[in-house]
């Protein structure tokens, strides 16, 4: 064997073996989700309930380590959580005063976007975290809001860690079939979706801040009795309050008017049945009396004909949280901001899994 042959399967050997060992070596992984919540129940499906907790620098999101196959390698995976949207848009600080510029420059001034006073601490873990990870997992919902989310949170953590893996996991429910699909089938994120949030958050803000000072200058100026109060403008807030007044104009206007109905049943061997009259009701007591005197009179009913198909009952689709709210409203009368207190601590004791955000679902 020559020297060059000798020194190429050196190298041979040597590549294979440094390949090898990248292969085996365990990936540090951080999982990132939208709710505290929803990182314990994701840490505790894929850790089969055997996740570590510990605490992060902020005491509302704490942290699950556990070991996972991702992707054919084993990985340390450390889950946490944000609390929503991590950073926001504000105009930059001279422009803040009420005096500081006439409302309609509002509509071109550039923007800075930072992180939340409230969200310090949730930024600090990310940041200590994807410093000592390869990879992060984005497991926030699965809407353009949380799109926008895990933006935030990839934004963070590429700072202090720019050659951070960044991966999309895409799940509907937390469930462990839906978890476990999320995770073989990791996505990239989308950068569109979250652009177009980001689109929205500025128009607000620009809008609701240019009318809001426009509209209270001005009438301050024509009513001194307003002189101290804010006049808020909020492209949300206004149709929003339209539907409300609508509303509550049309239960004002209401006047109830009595009406008059006539109820058939019959008994046969312990079954009752009821009829169901084609006219339904009446608001004229005379003619409605009238139709009784007819059926009292001649009490034998015939059967005129008779027809029958099967019925199919369909399972229940998941409960989504705008259903949930409905239903809260309608039946047990819970205010959406009880049903965010409470709600989410009697679905847990019953050990039903759950993702609380609007747009997801909550598996049965």
């Amino acid at each position: 064997m020559n020297s060059l042959e000798w020194i190429r399967r050196c190298f041979v050997v040597g590549s294979v073996s440094i390949r090898r060992s990248m292969s085996s070596s365990v990936v540090k992984v951080l999982n990132v989700a939208e709710k505290n919540d929803a990182a314990k129940n994701i840490a505790d499906v894929l850790s089969r309930g055997s996740a570590n907790r510990s605490e992060g620098f902020s005491k509302f999101n704490k942290l699950y380590c556990f070991d996972s196959m991702v992707q054919g390698r084993k990985c340390q995976m450390r889950f946490t959580s944000v609390s929503g949207h991590l950073l926001e848009y504000e105009f930059p600080s001279q422009y803040r005063k009420w005096y500081s510029c006439p409302p309609l420059q509002l509509f071109t001034l550039p923007l800075n976007k930072s992180c939340k006073e409230e969200m310090s601490k949730i930024k600090k873990t990310l940041e200590r975290e994807a410093s000592n990870c390869e990879w992060l997992i984005i497991w926030t919902d699965g809407d353009r809001e949380g799109e926008n989310i895990g933006f935030e949170i990839r934004e963070v953590c590429l700072r202090v860690a720019p050659r951070l893996k960044v991966l999309r996991a895409k799940f509907s429910e937390i469930t462990r079939p839906s978890i476990e699909n999320a995770l073989r089938a990791l996505t990239e994120p989308d950068e569109k979706q979250s652009k177009a949030v980001d689109v929205r958050q500025q128009l607000d803000l620009r809008i609701g801040a240019a009318f809001t000072r426009f509209q209270t200058l001005r009438l301050a100026k024509k009513f001194p009795s307003l002189a101290e109060q804010l006049i808020s403008y909020g492209s949300c807030q206004f149709p929003t309050m339209g539907f409300v007044v609508e509303r509550y104009k049309a239960i004002e206007a209401f006047v109830p008017e009595a009406f008059w109905k006539i109820k058939v049943t019959h008994e046969y061997e312990n079954t009752k049945v009821e009829f169901s009259w084609k006219r339904v009701r009446l608001f004229d007591q005379v003619a409605t009396q009238v139709y009784h005197d007819i059926c009292t009179e001649n009490p034998v009913a015939k059967v005129e004909d008779c027809k029958s198909k099967p019925k199919s009952k369909w399972r229940p689709l998941p409960l989504d949280t705008v259903e949930l709210e409905k239903l809260a409203s309608r039946k047990l009368h819970i205010s959406a901001k009880n049903r965010d207190k409470y709600l989410p601590k009697r679905i847990k004791s019953k050990q039903f899994s759950r993702n609380a955000d609007s747009k997801s679902t909550m598996g049965w």
